[in-house]
């Protein structure tokens, strides 16, 4: 008996059962679940154009900037849909007050930079940049001067950062490097001041001519730069939308579909894992292992990319445990093949694993392609499925090839079983 061998498989197993037992309960709570399996909010906005006739692009474009805010919130799978022809009907998955899911949607900070500044007094005195008076209440500050630029004037790639000198920034970046780098140089050595909707966040002194259109917006908090950071990122509504209703909403699959489909999955589960241990023996408990990885690294990428789980998602994940059954089966088919032919039981694993390789890797490149022209084309539930495809087939690529692979090997080379039969790979022709 090869001791390093054992050890080396019994450390891969007791790796994979001890990460999975201690972590997966935490994974599976963290996942995000979509509105098929958890519920949510429906909101309903109705358009302002003011009396203007909405053409279909106007229309579009009102659904776009809605899609991008609820993206740049980080909420997946959403359904948004055009109503009555000037209705927005949105559904958000998850726990969202009215508020909330209002001010993901609806709100619409003006980002707006002027080249001065004045008192909100009755008398509207205008405020030298000289004299500013840095105690004043902002909020009694109103813009003046001229108008220099806009949100809709940056790049949307916005960003919160942090600097040692001016703490919490948003850093921007202008589509037009050639405006700022004259606005910056009409206003050397003089203040600006930078508006979010009616109030002034900061006003700062240019202190050199800017010539690539990179800047940052200071004043604010951690969460009010990450906010306006997603905002400018999403762009402005085209039309303002006016909340009309708001409801939750149940999981349209319902508890009593979510529970037995639970626990359908759970017998298929099973009974795969009976079906192997009893076909393949040792070969079929290593393969099980490996499928408890593949769900394990499945789950771990879901939480930590932020993937919403939805039906399809579900679907998605079914298939690629069967794609990941099935390539075991090939695998162990072909080391079959190899005992036949007289070889010994490590020269079968490896030549077998190395000619069923092949086949393994055309089928899952094959559904691979498939699902990258769903995701390309497609939307909504259907790119969800896609993401959820793709990610699959990689995984059950790494776990039920190259892990079965390796832990197969070390446990033969071990020589503690030391017949195919206990590997379930007897048959005519093979030995040991």
């Amino acid at each position: 008996m090869k001791w390093r061998h054992l050890f080396s498989f019994l450390a891969v197993v007791m790796f994979v059962l001890g990460i999975t037992m201690s972590t997966a309960p935490a994974f599976w709570k963290h996942t995000k679940l979509g509105l098929d399996l958890r519920g949510g909010y429906d909101l309903l906005y109705q358009i302002d154009s003011h009396g203007k006739l909405l053409s279909r692009t106007d229309k579009q474009a009102v659904l776009q900037a809605v899609q991008l805010r609820v993206n740049a919130a980080g909420i997946g799978s959403p359904n948004i849909e055009l109503e009555n022809g000037n209705q927005v009907n949105v559904q958000l998955a998850g726990a969202y007050s009215a508020q909330q899911a209002n001010a993901i949607i609806g709100h619409t900070s003006q980002l707006k930079i002027y080249s001065n500044a004045k008192i909100k007094e009755k008398s509207g005195t205008i405020v030298p940049y000289t004299s500013f008076n840095a105690a004043l209440p902002q909020s009694k500050v109103i813009p003046s001067g001229k108008l220099l630029v806009t949100g809709s004037d940056l790049k949307s790639n916005a960003s919160w950062e942090q600097f040692p000198q001016q703490g919490n920034v948003v850093s921007v970046t202008f589509k037009d490097p050639i405006q700022w780098r004259n606005i910056t140089t009409t206003y050397l050595h003089h203040p600006v001041y930078t508006f979010l909707g009616s109030k002034m966040v900061n006003y700062a002194t240019i202190h050199e001519i800017i010539p690539n259109g990179k800047t940052v917006i200071t004043g604010m908090t951690k969460q009010e730069c990450i906010v306006l950071a997603k905002e400018l990122n999403a762009g402005a509504l085209p039309y303002p939308l006016k909340l009309i209703s708001s409801t939750t909403v149940g999981p349209s699959l319902g508890q009593a579909s979510l529970d037995a489909t639970v626990f359908a999955a759970t017998l298929a589960v099973v009974l795969i894992f009976l079906f192997m241990m009893l076909i393949y023996r040792t070969a079929g408990l290593i393969a099980n292992v490996g499928l408890i990885a593949y769900a394990f690294v499945t789950l771990a990428l879901f939480d930590g990319l932020g993937i919403v789980l939805t039906l399809p998602g579900l679907a998605a994940l079914v298939l690629g445990l069967g794609m990941a059954v099935d390539a075991n089966i090939i695998t162990n088919e072909r080391i079959r093949d190899e005992l036949r032919t007289g070889k010994s039981l490590i020269s079968s694993i490896i030549s077998g694993n190395r000619r069923a390789l092949r086949p393994i890797m055309d089928s899952n490149v094959t559904t691979f392609i498939a699902g990258a022209v769903m995701y390309i084309v497609g939307s909504g539930a259907i790119k969800g499925f896609a993401v959820a495809l793709m990610l699959s087939i990689g995984t059950s690529l790494l776990t039920a090839v190259f892990l079965g692979r390796t832990m197969l090997l070390h446990l033969a080379k071990s020589k503690i079983l030391r017949k195919s039969n206990w590997f379930g790979f007897g048959g005519e022709g093979a030995k040991s």
